[in-house]
Formats: C-alpha cells, sequence, structure tokens
C-alpha cells in the first residue's frame, strides 16, 4: 500500500521536517487566495478590466479549486499523494510566472485558472499527507493538524497583508514571483523527507464522474455570478438548471459506484457533515469580509497600499493564533460546541463592521475583524481534523478534497455575491462608474461627487455585511438545533 513509511514516534525530526514542506505547500494555495486584492487597483490602472473582469480575477481561482480538489485527491490516493504534490507545484510554478507578466486580462483570468488547477493538486496531497506522516489517535497528529491549517487558514488571512507589502515597492506581477522560491523548496524537499503513499486496491478512477463534477459546478458558479450581478433571466435560469441537473446525475452515480469519486456516506456522520456546512457558510462570510474591506482601506479611507497592509495584520495573526488551538477546543468541547463558538465570533465580529463609516472607522474595523477572525481560525481548522479524522487513511486524500472544495467553493461565492451585492447597491445610489476606483478616478478631484461614492459604496457593505451575519447564524440555529435533538 506505502512506497515508505514515515513513523512519527520513530522518527520526529524527519516528520516535522515533512510537516514543513506540507505547510509550505499549503501556503502557496492560501496566499493567492487574497494576495491580489490589494494590487486590483494596480492591475486596473494597466489591464483596464471591466467590472465583471475584474471579479473573475479573484475568485476564478478560487473555482477552478473547488471544481477539482475531489478529483485530484482521488488521483492522488491512486498515482501517489507525493507525486501529485510535486506535480501540482511545478503546474503552480508555471502558472504564477504566467500571472507575473500577463499583458492582458484574458491571460491574467487564464493563469488564475492555472493557478487553481495547480493547487487543487497541492491542497489535498497536503492535508492527507499529514495522516501518513503522524500517525492517528496522537497528540502529534492533532498538533500536525492545528499547524497545517494555521498556516492555510493564516496564509489566506495573510495574503492581503504580504500582497500589499510586496505592492508598495514593486509592479502588482510580483505577488505572483514570490510563490516560485517556495516551489523549488517543495520541488527539492519533498523527496527527502516525505513518504510516497497510494492506495493499490481502489476501483479505477470513474472519468465520468470527473466530468460531472465539473459539469454541476461550473454552471451553478456561473448561474449565481451571473444572477449576483444582472438578475434572474432565462439565461440564469436555464444554465443553473443544467448544473442542478448535472449535480443530480452525479450524486445518483456516486451511490451507485463501488469506488464512487465522492464517498456521500461521509456527509452521514454528523460531525464531518457539521465541519464541512459550517467550513462552507464560514467561508462565504470571510472571503466576502476580506475582499470587501480590501477596497474600504484603500478606497474609502484612502490608505496607501503599505498601510492598508498592515491594518490586515491583527487579523490574520487572530485567525493563525486561533487555528493552532482548533483542534484542541473541538476535542475537549465537542464538535457542535466549538462550531458555535467559531460562528458566534465570526458573527459578533462582522456586526463590528458595521460601524465603519466613509470617513471614519479604523477601530471598528480592527476589533471586528479580529474578533471574526478568532472564529475562522477555530473553524477551518475543525474542518481540516474532521476531514482527516472522519476516514481511513486510504480515502483521507478524497476526504481532504471535500473539506478543502467546501471552503474554496464558500470562498469564490463570498467574493461573487457579497462583492457583486455591495457593487450593485453602490452603483443604484447614484451616477457613478462601474466601480469605486474608476469613480473616485473619474471625479477629477470634486468632494461632492467623491464623497456620495464612499459613502454609496460603505452603505452597500454593510448591507452584504448584515446579509453575511445572517447566514452565519442561520446556520448555527439549525446546527444547534440538530445538536440538541441528537441529545434528546
Amino acid at each position: 500500500m506505502t512506497d515508505s513509511t514515515t513513523d512519527a514516534a520513530n522518527a520526529p525530526f524527519r516528520a516535522w521536517l515533512g510537516l514543513a514542506v506540507l505547510v509550505l505547500s499549503a501556503l502557496l494555495v492560501a496566499l493567492d487566495m487574497s494576495v491580489l486584492h490589494l494590487g486590483m487597483p494596480s492591475v486596473a490602472m494597466e489591464l483596464h478590466p471591466s467590472a465583471t473582469a475584474d471579479m473573475w480575477i479573484i475568485d476564478i481561482y478560487g473555482f477552478s479549486l473547488a471544481a477539482l480538489l475531489v478529483t485530484m485527491g482521488n488521483i492522488g490516493d491512486r498515482i501517489g499523494r507525493r507525486r501529485i504534490l510535486m506535480l501540482g507545484a511545478l503546474v503552480f510554478g508555471a502558472a504564477s510566472a504566467l500571472a507575473a507578466f500577463s499583458s492582458s486580462v484574458g491571460v491574467l483570468i487564464a493563469a488564475r485558472a492555472l493557478l487553481g488547477i495547480g493547487g487543487a493538486m497541492l491542497l489535498p496531497a497536503s492535508l492527507a499527507l499529514v495522516s501518513n506522516v503522524f500517525p492517528a489517535g496522537g497528540r502529534a497528529r492533532s498538533a500536525a493538524v492545528g499547524i497545517w491549517t494555521a498556516f492555510f487558514a493564516g496564509g489566506a488571512a495573510a495574503g492581503s497583508v504580504i500582497g500589499g507589502t510586496l505592492l508598495y515597492e514593486f509592479w502588482w506581477g510580483s505577488v505572483f514571483l514570490i510563490n516560485l522560491p517556495v516551489v523549488l523548496i517543495v520541488l527539492v524537499a519533498a523527496p527527502l523527507v516525505l513518504p510516497e503513499y497510494r492506495e493499490a486496491y481502489r476501483g479505477p478512477l470513474d472519468v465520468l464522474s470527473v466530468g460531472l463534477f465539473a459539469g454541476a459546478v461550473l454552471p451553478l458558479v456561473y448561474a449565481v455570478k451571473r444572477a449576483a450581478v444582472q438578475g434572474l433571466d432565462p439565461v440564469v435560469a436555464g444554465t443553473a438548471l443544467v448544473g442542478l441537473g448535472v449535480l443530480l446525475w452525479f450524486v445518483d452515480r456516486q451511490r451507485r459506484l463501488a469506488a464512487p469519486l465522492l464517498d456521500l456516506s461521509l456527509l452521514r456522520r454528523p460531525a464531518f457533515a457539521m465541519a464541512i456546512a459550517a467550513a462552507s457558510i464560514g467561508a462565504v462570510s470571510w472571503a466576502g469580509m476580506t475582499y470587501l474591506t480590501c477596497i474600504y482601506r484603500q478606497s474609502v479611507l484612502e490608505c496607501d497600499v503599505l498601510d492598508a497592509a498592515l491594518l490586515g495584520i491583527p487579523m490574520a495573526a487572530a485567525v493563525f493564533a486561533a487555528a493552532v488551538v482548533g483542534v484542541r477546543i473541538g476535542s475537549r468541547w465537542g464538535a457542535a460546541r466549538t462550531i458555535l463558538l467559531a460562528l458566534g465570533a465570526a458573527a459578533a465580529g462582522n456586526l463590528v463592521l458595521v460601524a465603519v463609516g466613509a470617513q471614519a472607522g479604523l477601530p471598528w474595523y480592527v476589533a471586528g475583524s479580529t474578533t471574526a477572525g478568532l472564529g475562522y481560525g477555530v473553524l477551518f481548522t475543525f474542518a481540516s481534523d474532521a476531514a482527516v479524522s472522519a476516514v481511513p487513511a486510504a480515502e483521507t486524500g478524497a476526504a481532504a478534497g471535500i473539506s478543502e472544495t467546501s471552503l474554496e467553493l464558500g470562498s469564490g461565492l463570498g467574493i461573487s455575491l457579497l462583492g457583486s451585492l455591495t457593487m450593485t447597491l453602490f452603483r443604484s445610489g447614484g451616477h457613478f462608474a462601474s466601480t469605486l476606483e474608476d469613480t473616485v478616478a473619474g471625479a477629477h478631484g470634486d468632494p461632492t461627487t467623491i464623497d456620495s461614492a464612499r459613502n454609496a459604496f460603505v452603505s452597500g457593505m454593510h448591507i452584504a455585511t448584515i446579509v453575511s451575519v445572517a447566514a452565519v447564524v442561520i446556520t448555527a440555529s439549525a446546527i444547534w438545533v440538530l445538536s440538541a435533538r441528537k441529545e434528546k
């Protein structure tokens, strides 16, 4: 079953070196979720994307990740997790170079999609290999998962901080070039410190299921994005029906296959199902908040890119610190209480953000984002640990794929839905350009127009934040009711 083995108890130093490589792999994927957020004004100045293209540049990465994570987790279980990790690093490195030197909007969007493909190869393999490097049931495994998730969640939160710091000195392509040294380290170190693991007895990969999964996710995502921008129309309805039809076909096929691409029985395990549902909604809330507050710091409060980046440090630190202890909290409090605690902190932090204004609001922003970060850190760690702990070692790649798919799909939807809602409300507030940045630039210093545009954006952001909080509260309420019934 394994080509080589690494027992953390017998070879602790090599095990922790292996974890370092896996953490770097996760960090690569995580940083690119938000590293470009503060760079979009620079991209807009050079490439001139439309408002719709602007969002595609940001969220095509998360959507391509979500469409392929389950597939790549299954492929890694079959051909070798270390092998697909290294292939993913190669793809990620090539896509990073392409993105850095993109000369058009189309090339940048394509490069971001390719980054998502590479990330889909890296992410489930890196989390699944944690279960191979560290034996189940020990404290080392829980600590390793906590560290892995801390860097993944913290990296996603810190992406805008790192990106903003680079943009203060360099051009926007530099945020992609920083990936290349990390890719090189992974490629050199992985064969030396990581075991190869493949499951020799799984059935052949069902290619039709791979196509059906992508064919369900992508039309549904497109329908959601189009509906958020243009409202309901025949194209939205038709695309959504196609996506739902393919999804039903996919689900039916998974139930009948002896070796399914997606093991639906995992969702019948209460702890796993609760963690995945909560993480999905949490990711929607987190991604929307991160994206909108980046615009707020730069285009409303007029922070330069470095100051805007530094203001993101408290939340990134909160996510990292909470992620480190998330598994420990889960083991003491149980699944339901841990999830409710995390969702409560996320909702409370987002509610504080409603107090920010167009003229002032930095203390409210720091307090709200930090409080929400504590909740997100615990939530994302617990979801990752639930994924690798719920299944045998042979299936951790596929389970990790499910966990990370929920996070990536939620993140992409958060940017699309909450971002589109905010911009729709913004444009309804006056005769403005398609984005706040374009409106301010086109106002030629007219204070009345600029103040009106900034107030309209903040009002839209407030409503989107309230919608986000409502989704989190509804999810928490449903989990509380279900867990209370189970206890009876």
